[in-house]
């Protein structure tokens, strides 16, 4: 095999042939479309395509795949922060202090911000993947099952920490997500379970179905019945039309910080894009000089989770092209694509097709680029959706959530859980309670409940196994800390504090 910088100079004189470029905008066009519309997603925008580019060259089918991966990434960050609807599970934290930034006249800033984070990320992710994807495939075989539930059980904890006013309503969201997760055919046994005799419930509850009912379908009740109360929209451009010199010092750091804890999670085969943009916002909101903003619009709220969510795309790549191993439904529709064109990836690949592979890697780095050009001159004109009246925009949503649901499983009970999810995301809206943490928990709940019973089934049943490496006793001491002590801290703090009236009586 020849050098890495050889293979990928390769690459890049496949991916710069003008055809492969047609399909590459192609591509990232259609990505960040998809990414913009709640409900579609990329993994099935690329399975509908799947029959279309039957006749493609290969190369070309998967740089344009590529493409709408990355796309739906950018599309998926404006949605989140100008509608507090997310296109894409791993603009769920976006949404948080975007959404809040928008409504302060600061979308502009918001918008430049995801973009330039998500173009360092991207390329930070990509050079990873050129240079590293060998070496960090194969630190995934010493994490065993144990070790995985605990990262899990991290990510359960920071996010109902850091989630919503208080840990007690951040802990009923992550319950509630968990308990939807249980919904459908139990992996290992294959016993029913929650389905109440209901055959289209085997499969589970659809995960875009409860994305698009909680932010999508959630939002526009909130707004349709409380629209005398909400403040009139502001000037989408009151903030100005672009970064400002602050903005600037304050989001490169967390740009950076995003890239490192994104990439290598995601490289991880039980990873995806979700983890990594949970603790980046949990570790922002701990290293912010400004922690105050938080919940009110932090632009490090942005930068890192959307650097994280863009590398993690970047890392999904790595399990797939070096074992063969898909880590999100996005990875799994690519994988059929590459059986579909009778190629296996795999260590092997390397050798057998290198054209194809190391012009899929090059294509990632062109295809940043043009999302780059694509989106930060239109910051401007996506900004001033706000202008909009709110009974048109969220009317819209709504259309394009049913048809995305409908156009995804035909399932007349998926339309009836979206409505009445988004009934409970109405009230969880009045009430104050955070969406995120549901999500977390049906993502994560069913793989943290396969994990625990494989490392129970190696261990016979012993639970000091959960305990027995290293890495999985760390994570889940520092699970413990993250759920221990903010409350404690919060009493200290709290303790200290002198009392208004004592405070009064040393005054006079």
């Amino acid at each position: 095999m020849l050098d890495i910088p050889s293979q990928l100079l390769g690459g890049f004189a496949v991916a710069l042939q003008p055809m492969n470029l047609f399909w590459a905008l192609v591509g990232c066009a259609l990505g960040t479309a998809v990414g913009v519309l709640p409900g579609i997603g990329p993994a099935l925008t690329i399975a509908l395509l799947m029959p279309v580019t039957a006749h493609v060259e290969p190369t070309s089918a998967f740089i344009m795949f590529a493409g709408i991966l990355y796309g739906a990434l950018y599309g998926g960050s404006t949605t989140s922060i100008l509608l507090n609807t997310p296109g894409e599970s791993g603009t769920v934290m976006t949404a948080l202090e975007g959404n809040r930034m928008a409504r302060q006249g600061r979308g502009a800033a918001a918008l430049a911000t995801a973009a330039l984070g998500s173009f360092v990320a991207g390329t930070v992710g990509t050079l990873a993947l050129s240079f590293l994807a060998p070496t960090i495939a194969e630190l995934a075989f010493f994490f065993g099952p144990e070790d995985y539930f605990a990262l899990m059980m991290l990510s359960f904890t920071a996010v109902a920490v850091v989630m919503g006013r208080s840990l007690v309503r951040g802990l009923t969201a992550l319950f509630f997500g968990l308990a939807l997760g249980t919904i459908g055919i139990d992996a290992q046994t294959g016993q029913t379970r929650m389905v109440f005799g209901r055959l289209e419930l085997l499969d589970g509850v659809s995960f875009t179905v409860v994305l698009v009912a909680l932010f999508a379908v959630g939002e526009a009740l909130y707004v349709a019945g409380h629209s005398r109360r909400i403040p009139a929209a502001p000037n989408p451009l009151a903030g100005g039309r672009w970064m400002t010199r602050q903005d600037w010092r304050r989001s490169w750091k967390p740009w950076l910080r995003g890239s490192l804890l994104g990439f290598p999670i995601g490289a991880l085969p039980a990873g995806g894009t979700e983890i990594p943009t949970f603790l980046s916002y949990a570790l922002e909101r701990r290293l912010s000089r400004h922690p105050e903003e938080f919940g009110h619009g932090a632009i490090e709220g942005v930068a890192g989770p959307e650097a994280a969510n863009n590398a993690a795309a970047a890392g999904i790549l790595v399990p797939l092209l070096t074992l063969g191993l898909p880590s999100t439904a996005t990875a799994a529709v690519l994988l059929a694509a590459f059986q579909n064109y009778g190629l296996q990836p795999g260590p092997m690949l390397f050798d057998t097709n290198p054209e194809l592979l190391w012009g899929l890697i090059a294509s990632l780095y062109i295809g940043n680029l043009i999302l780059l050009v694509l989106n930060l001159p239109l910051v401007g004109v996506w900004v001033r959706l706000l202008l909009l009246p709110r009974h048109y925009i969220y009317g819209g949503i709504i259309v394009f959530a049913l048809v995305g649901v409908w156009g995804a499983s035909t399932s007349w009970m998926d339309l009836a859980l979206m409505c009445g999810l988004g009934l409970i995301g109405y009230v969880a809206r009045v009430h104050d309670f955070p969406i995120a943490p549901v999500l977390i928990g049906l993502i994560l709940g069913p793989q943290a409940e396969i994990q625990l019973r494989r490392a129970l089934a190696v261990g016979q049943g012993d639970w000091h196994v959960l305990i027995g490496t290293p890495t999985a006793a760390t994570l889940l001491v520092l699970a413990l800390l993250v759920l221990v002590l903010p409350p404690l801290l919060a009493r200290v703090r709290a303790r200290r504090k002198p009392a208004p009236a004592d405070s009064a009586n040393s005054a006079g």
